[in-house]
């Protein structure tokens, strides 16, 4: 999807997002967390009135509207899609959000008390740079707080049925606790979401297909018979046990300076 395709996108799968998720958990957002998990790992990142988030990959900013709506934090999104941040920030209306169009990383200057990356870890091929810059960016007892797709990288066939399959990177749990390690961020709390998200999965299927009609004639029927490609790919993998849907919540330990300045 290009950059310029974001709003198009957004108004055609309105409709059956909103249908998709159960009442009052449809929150704008891209992904297949619910509200009541955003919530959670937010509160269990301690994201609460006046402390300084940073959201990575924001998007349309939905989770990042919620929680600033609810929780009262000084918020920036970044994204490098420019025609996203502009969706956000009028979505944004009176709430106290900032936005910026970046690529990631690199990432703002912090410090930040918690950073965010909720639904895109897979994007990046190599996420030790990134880890780098996130805790660089925290002070001591910041937090990192985000989701992953668990797994070990796709096969070559596998890459062959995923589109846009070069924005999938799957990383197994040891390697990435490893690279969290590396970089003095600590695991405080973890959860397995892929019952639920695969459920979502299910039901946005559901949801596309009903009003595969409507979508088709506005973002045409090759970008909606791909994205119910990806959809049905990822039902299957989180079914199989392929790949696990993983919530962490790390903290810049007090090592992490001597382990970010010491060469190698």
């Amino acid at each position: 999807m290009r950059q310029d395709e974001r709003a198009p996108f957004v108004e055609a799968l309105q409709r059956a997002r909103v249908s998709a998720y159960a009442a009052g958990e449809f929150v704008g957002q891209e992904s297949f967390m619910r509200a009541g998990e955003i919530r959670a790992l937010a509160r269990r990142a301690g994201i609460a009135p006046g402390v300084s988030v940073l959201d990575l990959c924001c998007g349309v900013a939905g989770p990042g509207r919620l929680i600033t709506r609810e929780l009262g934090c000084a918020y920036l999104g970044v994204d490098s899609s420019a025609s996203a941040i502009e969706i956000a920030r009028e979505s944004a209306g009176d709430l106290p959000c900032r936005f910026e169009v970046s690529r990631i990383p690199p990432i703002p200057r912090g410090p930040f008390d918690v950073v965010l990356l909720l639904e895109t870890m897979l994007a990046f091929p190599e996420k030790q740079t990134l880890l780098q810059e996130i805790s660089r960016a925290l002070p001591t007892g910041g937090r990192f707080a985000f989701t992953m797709e668990e797994g070990l990288p796709l096969t070559e066939a596998e890459r062959e049925s995923m589109p846009d399959a070069d924005t999938v990177w799957l990383t197994p749990l040891p390697e990435m606790l490893a690279a969290l390690e590396r970089v003095g961020l600590a695991v405080r709390w973890q959860d397995d979401c892929s019952r639920s998200h695969r459920a979502v999965a299910d039901s946005l299927i559901a949801a596309f297909t009903a009003d595969a009609t409507d979508i088709a004639a506005q973002i045409g029927r090759p970008a909606l018979d791909d994205l119910l490609a990806a959809h049905r790919l990822w039902s299957d993998w989180l079914r199989d046990g392929r790949v696990r849907k993983l919530a962490l919540v790390t903290e810049r330990t007090d090592t992490a300076q001597l382990r970010l300045t010491t060469p190698g």
